[in-house]
């Protein structure tokens, strides 16, 4: 189990490029403690865990190796953006300010980074 977890661990992280450094970062941790869990080395404690699985939105049993799915029940497999600032600053600079659409456009594509947009 421990080389399915620590391999679906490294999966996650590249998936997103990430550094272990980055992720370590996140979670409060090392890069060396990152480095030990996709080695098999180490494994991490429940909260660390549950930090894998919301911030990569994949269930405990893909991380367990019980599921070849990502998703549970109430997963989507959606990883968060890691700064919405700098897809924000993206857009701003993919829109010409003078066109009397760009504005709407702008918005809808925040919007559906926050979460989708409703039907109206």
């Amino acid at each position: 189990m421990i080389e399915i977890f620590a391999e679906r661990l490294r999966k996650l992280r590249e998936g997103v490029n990430l550094s272990q450094a980055k992720i370590a970062s996140l979670v409060g941790t090392t890069q060396a403690t990152i480095n030990r869990y996709e080695r098999q080395v180490g494994f991490p404690p429940h909260q660390t865990l549950l930090w894998y699985a919301d911030y990569f939105d994949v269930s405990m049993d893909y991380l367990y190796g019980r599921t070849d799915e990502p998703q549970g029940k109430l997963y989507d497999f959606i990883p968060k953006i890691e700064s919405n600032d700098e897809m924000k600053m993206f857009i701003d600079m993919c829109f010409d300010p003078n066109s009397p659409m760009s504005g709407k456009l702008k918005d809808t594509l925040l919007q559906m980074m926050k979460g989708g947009i409703a039907d109206e």
